[in-house]
């Protein structure tokens, strides 16, 4: 898979009930890394699902694209208020709360793991990545239930010993309750159209995040742009041969009544393949993640041979690994595109330092073995 990280493993374990599962255990991207995730239901499986969002199982749940109305709050928060959740459970609940809001507007924090407003009602857009850790606990609720989480860091999570923030005591224990959503689509649901601008938007994210600082943020949103994108390949070719460069009359879902829209042609699908790749190259390069650098560099550079960046970024990494010699074949591909550049040209320099002082050691090594 053309991720960043490794598929996360899942947890599940029943509780006799074949309509419900009780805890689940999954890893989260937040800014500052990696954190492993147990979610338990609490209460029993509602039956509630939304409006006009046809039949079968995905009515009961969000789904990509649901605007979701959530509200996140710590386990002291909630001790503390629980006579008033007591009140609150009795309300009626409807999806028209959310069907004419947009999605809540409001930064990632380089600090905050949970990344939502603590005890506000906040409406998010499922797929769009703004809190990983929430979208992924809505993705299997109903609506009117509510869950608990436990959160810890994972292997290469953040450094915990950052001064806490006021939602952290390892730890962390929060509840999510999701009061209604609109209707969304499974992934196989989603007409060419609709996945190619998922695309455009998940480029588009990931870019405002790397500026930003949020590196994992950054890179998580090239991941899904990728595996959304890859999924594209059959239908761009199937243009191809019909000889069209763009797709016109790409009818959505006849259930949405949404316009058509286009797909991309190959060049530039296959551009932006290769730019995605090279993005999240370079994000791996800042989360010191090397060999992933070399592998997304490596796909840049064959799907765009010309692209200066991708060369660049896969001999960085190559140096990072001790490949001296594929290291010092990147940087020439480089000075080809570029001639005379000065990043190509010192690290070409600092290689033959490198190798130099590696074989004097080497000839030391071999002269007091045979002296």
């Amino acid at each position: 898979m053309d991720g960043w990280m490794d598929p996360p493993l899942e947890t599940l374990s029943g509780n006799g009930d074949h309509d419900s599962v009780d805890v689940t255990s999954w890893v989260s991207v937040c800014p500052r890394g990696l954190w492993k995730v147990q979610r338990k239901r609490i209460g029993e499986r509602s039956q509630q699902t939304v409006s006009n969002s046809g039949a079968g199982s995905s009515g009961y749940c969000p789904r990509l694209g649901s605007l979701c109305r959530v509200q996140v709050r710590l386990r002291t928060e909630v001790d503390e208020a629980e006579s008033l959740v007591s009140e609150k459970g009795n309300e009626t609940l409807s999806v028209t709360d959310v069907t004419e809001a947009a999605a809540t507007t409001f930064p990632r924090c380089q600090d905050s793991v949970l990344q939502v407003p603590l005890g506000d009602w906040t409406a998010l857009r499922l797929g769009d990545g703004q809190c990983d850790i929430t979208e992924a606990c809505v993705e299997g609720m109903r609506a009117g239930e509510k869950c608990e989480i436990m959160i810890s860091p994972a292997g290469n999570g953040p450094d915990v010993s950052v001064p806490a923030t006021a939602e952290e005591n390892l730890p962390i224990c929060a509840t999510v309750e999701l009061k209604s959503f609109t209707p969304g689509k499974e992934f196989w649901e989603m007409s060419p159209g609709e996945k190619w601008e998922w695309v455009k938007s998940h480029k588009e994210r990931g870019g405002v995040r790397f500026r930003s600082g949020d590196v994992w943020g950054a890179a998580d949103s090239y991941s899904r742009a990728l595996k959304l994108l890859i999924s594209l390949y059959g239908h761009v070719r199937e243009e191809k041969k019909k000889g069209q460069e763009h797709r016109t009359g790409e009818q959505r879902d006849t259930n949405t009544g949404d316009q058509t829209q286009q797909l991309p042609s190959e060049d530039e699908f296959r551009t932006t393949k290769a730019e995605l790749h090279s993005n999240l190259s370079l994000c791996q390069l800042k989360l010191n993640q090397p060999e992933r650098a070399r592998a997304s560099a490596a796909k840049a550079t064959q799907l765009e041979p010309g692209g200066a960046k991708a060369w660049y970024r896969l001999g960085q990494a190559c140096q990072m690994v001790n490949e001296l010699d594929e290291a010092r074949q990147a940087f020439k591909k480089l000075l080809e595109i570029q001639p005379e550049s000065p990043a190509a040209l010192k690290a070409l320099k600092n290689i033959a330092s490198r190798e130099k002082e590696t074989n004097a050691q080497l000839g030391l090594r071999l002269s007091k073995m045979f002296s």
